[in-house]
């Protein structure tokens, strides 16, 4: 077998890295490029993308599959079913510090297909980038939280939690003074 009739290396890097984020009790976030086959509240796209919380507190029913991730999610309140193509995934990465990694967006049909466009004798869907130069790869980067240039890309994203707010900033210790407690009744 060569790398061409290979399946792709991304449901397993984002498999591994949900897994990395569960075990480190950090919370897994996804950055979705939106298009007609993918199934998400319309509502909270911006610029065509959306980012996920799909932590175990976030979700039920998590599918984390090879062509789909899919799960249920309240959207204000209301359930959601959401399912994804894994090519629509740009991202994977923890909420609290940033770190995971970022896909190139393939070009042409998503790696994955809606269930609703499969067909016996089509055949099966590109799965890699074009690597040729006139190919567009959109670039994704991510910066840590603390990061004041990240502020205003975090403040646009959503979360599949409507009560999760963005994680506060982490509180600086002040010179001289010593914490107390505070009794509260």
């Amino acid at each position: 077998m060569n790398a061409l009739d290979s399946t792709s290396t991304r449901p397993y890097l984002i498999r591994a890295l949900y897994d990395w984020c569960t075990d480190n009790g950090l919370t897994p976030y996804v950055a979705v490029a939106v298009d007609e086959t993918v199934q998400v509240p319309r509502e909270y796209v911006k610029n065509n993308e959306i980012v996920l919380n799909i932590s175990f507190d976030a979700t039920s029913s998590l599918k984390l599959g090879n062509d789909f991730i899919e799960f249920k999610a309240r959207f204000a309140g209301s359930a959601r079913e959401i399912m994804v193509p894994i090519g629509r995934v740009i991202a994977i990465y923890a909420r609290e510090n940033g770190q995971g990694m970022a896909f190139p967006l393939a070009t042409g049909p998503s790696e994955g297909v809606s269930p609703s466009s499969v067909q016996a004798d089509a055949p099966p869907a590109a799965t890699e980038v074009d690597p040729s130069p006139t190919s567009e790869a959109k670039i994704v980067q991510l910066v840590p939280a603390n990061n004041s240039s990240s502020a205003s890309s975090a403040s646009s994203a959503s979360s599949a939690r409507d009560d999760d707010p963005e994680p506060p900033e982490p509180p600086q210790p002040q010179q001289g003074k010593r914490p107390s407690l505070k009794r509260v009744k």
